[in-house]
């Protein structure tokens, strides 16, 4: 069963992949949809939605290349908060 995070992120990147269904390892970043503002929308959603703080660190490519790879950085930085 997914996770409740997963189902969150999978429900705000398909408001801006409508016509196409986003695979969990897919490389959002290979598909050209990515841009700054976006990355700027899906920080502060991240941020928001989870109650969480994304530092420097954090904003690293990798931590936001797939579905899988934004669930594990929410679901870490949740645990490192209690």
């Amino acid at each position: 069963m997914e996770s409740n995070v997963k189902l969150k992120v999978k429900e705000f990147l398909s408001k801006y992949f409508r016509n196409h269904q986003l695979e969990d390892e897919e490389d959002i970043f290979s598909l050209g949809f990515v841009n700054s503002l976006f990355a700027m929308q899906l920080v502060m959603f991240l941020e928001k939605e989870f109650n969480l703080k994304l530092d420097n660190n954090d904003l690293n490519f990798n931590n936001f290349r797939s579905i899988n790879k934004i669930t594990s950085l929410v679901e870490e930085k949740m645990v490192q908060a209690t």
